[in-house]
């Protein structure tokens, strides 16, 4: 059987981020990936240049012929662009029979804005609520909640805000968190999970959100379960940063070619 995962995101010409990096992750899973493209980015290790968002209609027609054809068994999204785009997808997710990560990209890595104030309520308030799993790193989850992320009490607190949104489970990412070990906050049905790992001190830090989802829905599409997935994926996405290619001038890519092995990362312990 060939597992199938979608990827409904921007696209990154430097092969860092976006739909690149999330099809190198479904490879490395083993794992067939398909994809529609929501915006165009001129963007390198060094910045973002120039956005350009595409039509919702060509990224509804996009996923449409995906799902018709080669049925996903897990989708994600990344970089959405824009309010009109949120809501085609959002429309779309309400037929989904297979679970949706949503990566809620907001600011890319070198602080280029992706989403404005209309996009970020329209994916709060019509996107969330399809999926099964969203993903915000700690400034993603203050405005996703309202609530200042700066521990773990606070990180518990955002998580409880944004399920109450709709989606069924949250992990807060605490990468931008202050400490030894990067914890994830993982909260699913009513408990929180925390998830960590040492931190790793590197620039090669390009692409580290588009690659963690993508991993998560890579293993929901191969029929793991989510808290083993997003464990798992966390344990791969440590790997990757362990030994990165050094590519580029600026903030250079995390590496791809990292072997799938069991997570690097102990049990989640619940809180």
């Amino acid at each position: 059987m060939v597992h199938v995962a979608l990827t409904i995101a921007g696209s990154d010409p430097s092969g860092g981020a976006g739909i690149q990096a999330d099809l190198k992750t479904f490879h490395q899973h083993g794992v067939y990936g398909a994809a529609a493209i929501t915006l165009l980015t001129v963007q390198n290790t060094r910045g973002v240049t120039e956005v350009e968002v595409l039509r919702p209609e060509l990224v509804r027609d996009q996923v449409r012929a995906v799902i018709e054809d080669i049925p996903p068994g897990a989708a994600k999204t990344g970089a959405l662009g824009s309010a009109a785009v949120v809501r085609a997808v959002a429309e779309l997710a309400r037929d989904f029979d297979f679970p949706l990560v949503v990566d809620p990209v907001m600011i890319s890595k070198h602080g280029a804005a992706l989403l404005d104030d209309e996009a970020a309520e329209a994916l709060a308030k019509e996107l969330l609520p399809r999926a099964l799993l969203v993903t915000p790193n700690a400034p993603e989850a203050e405005v996703l909640s309202g609530v200042h992320v700066h521990d773990a009490e606070s990180a518990e607190a955002a998580a409880r805000a944004i399920a109450a949104l709709g989606p069924r489970a949250v992990l807060i990412k605490g990468g931008h968190l202050e400490g030894p070990d990067a914890i994830d906050f993982l909260y699913i049905d009513g408990h929180v999970h925390e998830l960590s790992a040492p931190r790793i001190a590197t620039p090669h830090t390009h692409g580290t959100g588009c690659t963690y989802s993508a991993a998560i829905a890579a293993r929901l599409a191969c029929g793991e379960p989510l808290l083993e997935a997003v464990s798992e994926a966390k344990g791969w996405l440590t790997e990757t940063l362990l030994d990165p290619p050094r590519l580029g001038r600026g903030v250079g890519p995390v590496n791809h070619f990292a072997p799938v092995t069991r997570p690097s990362v102990p049990p989640p312990r619940p809180r």
